[in-house]
């Protein structure tokens, strides 16, 4: 078997109804026909730009180099932990709902789908809905439903650049339109629509009113302040640390070299701004740009980035303990 390497991953551009044409500032080179609402960096079908994997799946390579690729903590040795994705809602999203883990065991399926929102760019009317109003119950709230009017039993809270949200299983959530999300989950693709604004496209509201917590812990992630590292003008932020995964922002200007605790976890990096370039004994040196994605493998001692003059990105893995859910806000 050949040497594992850090992994340009080749994004998948999804179409769907609530997306755009235009997925600037992150890619603005690409037009489509269809309107795009999400570019998926690290599913399964996800393939490699880049090396002698060129092409290659994850999911393929995941099932190859098991912990050597996706970490000891993985909670499948042979599968890739971490599903992380680009969204561009221009209209609002369905209402749904995801399983956590415990509906999601009790029905057959190996993780339910927690996740979290990095919001790279805002406009001043950027909403996002997260759970319930306070005292509307499951009962009540499938009444709205069904009288068109679910939107109204939402607690809708503004967004802007620089937040980072919390979406545990089991709350009721949508997007609204004005805002571009780096959403970083667990590997599960489990969606259950509650509301469509009349779309033509299928409900789920048996299995997602099942599904549905009536009190979660999600909302914003109480910020905390940059620190200062090697480097002059280089700085980092913890922006969620959690049970599922943890995500780190990065701002470079000068070079700075990353290396991980062990082979506890893979690393996905998103460069969200700027350019750079990634070294590594592994490969030779790999320019990066916005709209980037690199699987970093969980046996590499460690990379470095170059910025090129600045570059920033974000960086999700697996925690290296046990960790309780963030402390958040709505």
């Amino acid at each position: 078997m050949r040497d594992l390497y850090p992994l340009l991953m080749s994004p998948i551009f999804d179409p769907r109804p609530w997306g755009t044409r235009d997925l600037s500032p992150i890619y603005p080179h690409h037009r489509f026909a269809e309107k795009i609402g999400e570019a998926w960096l690290t599913g399964d079908h996800s393939k490699v730009a880049n090396g002698w994997f060129e092409g290659q799946s994850l999911a393929k390579l995941s099932s190859e180099y098991g912990r050597d690729l996706v970490g000891e903590s993985a909670p499948e040795p042979a599968r890739f932990p971490l599903l992380v994705k680009f969204l561009f809602p221009c209209e609002k999203l369905s209402v749904q709902v995801h399983p956590d883990d415990e509906t999601a065991v009790r029905r057959g399926w190996a993780c339910g789908k927690t996740e979290c929102w990095y919001v790279v760019h805002a406009e001043a009317s950027a909403q996002v809905a997260l759970g319930l109003k306070p005292g509307v119950t499951r009962a009540q709230f499938e009444r709205s439903i069904r009288e068109e009017r679910a939107e109204e039993l939402l607690n809708w809270i503004d967004v802007r650049t620089g937040d980072m949200i919390y979406v545990a299983g089991g709350t009721v959530h949508t997007l609204g339109p004005g805002s571009i999300i780096v959403e970083t989950q667990q590997p599960s693709d489990t969606t259950y629509r509650l509301y469509d604004y009349g779309r033509p496209r299928e409900l789920h509201l048996t299995d997602g009113l099942s599904a549905l917590k009536e009190s979660v812990r999600s909302g914003k992630v109480v910020r905390s302040a940059p620190s200062k590292i090697h480097g002059e003008g280089n700085r980092h932020w913890r922006l969620i640390a959690s049970p599922y995964f943890v995500v780190e922002r990065f701002e470079l200007n000068q070079p700075y070299e990353l290396r991980p605790q062990g082979r506890r976890s893979a690393q996905v990096l998103v460069v969200i701004e700027g350019s750079g370039v990634l070294e590594s004994e592994a490969v030779e040196p790999m320019a990066i740009t916005k709209g980037d994605a690199v699987v970093v493998p969980a046996s590499l001692p460690g990379f470095r980035v170059q910025p090129q003059p600045s570059i920033g990105f974000l960086k999700s893995s697996l925690p290296s303990q046990d960790m309780p859910e963030p402390v958040t806000e709505l």
